[in-house]
């Protein structure tokens, strides 16, 4: 039993893409072309049953990657390999942007001054000043995230807590 959908998709595969019409995203697609500098290409191929499926050389120009940077034909790689490569990748300007914040608290972290926090308590066992300690014990930073009980190793009944 075949559908209707099955003969209307093998016509559409073997004629010329129609226009895309990009609805409410077609401003967004318009300004990525102008920033680009090349046109957007078609969205969709034909699949392997007719239906249309994701092209890769769509997600490529979205990600804002040079033409074939996945997709070049000497690769060799089939289409779920270009999509898998392409959605564990990561975009430049992402990329770019992370390592700006990286250099921009690195710079931040070397002008900072070394001095010792203004509050300590004596070490009852010697005679060492130490950091007074912030809230159960935690040597974490204030608002960093503690490891879940889950990821922490378990104690064995054989360790005893000072």
């Amino acid at each position: 039993m075949t559908t209707a959908r099955a003969p209307r998709s093998r016509r559409a595969a073997r004629s010329e893409p129609r226009p895309v019409h990009w609805g409410e995203y077609a401003a967004a697609v318009h300004r990525w072309e102008l920033i680009t500098g090349r046109p957007a290409p078609y969205p969709t191929q034909p699949g392997r049953h007719g239906r249309p499926v994701l092209a890769p050389p769509f997600v490529e120009w979205l990600m804002g990657l040079p033409p074939g940077w996945v997709t070049a034909t000497y690769l060799e790689l089939p289409r779920t390999a270009q999509l898998r490569a392409l959605g564990n990748g990561v975009m430049p300007q992402q990329a770019a942007r992370a390592l700006r914040h990286l250099l921009d608290d690195l710079a931040h972290l070397q002008r900072l001054p070394c001095h010792p926090p203004a509050s300590t308590t004596r070490d009852r066992h010697s005679d060492v000043s130490r950091p007074a300690r912030t809230g159960r014990g935690s040597t974490h930073p204030p608002g960093a995230a503690r490891a879940s009980t889950a990821a922490r190793p378990r104690r064995s009944g054989t360790h005893r807590r000072r």
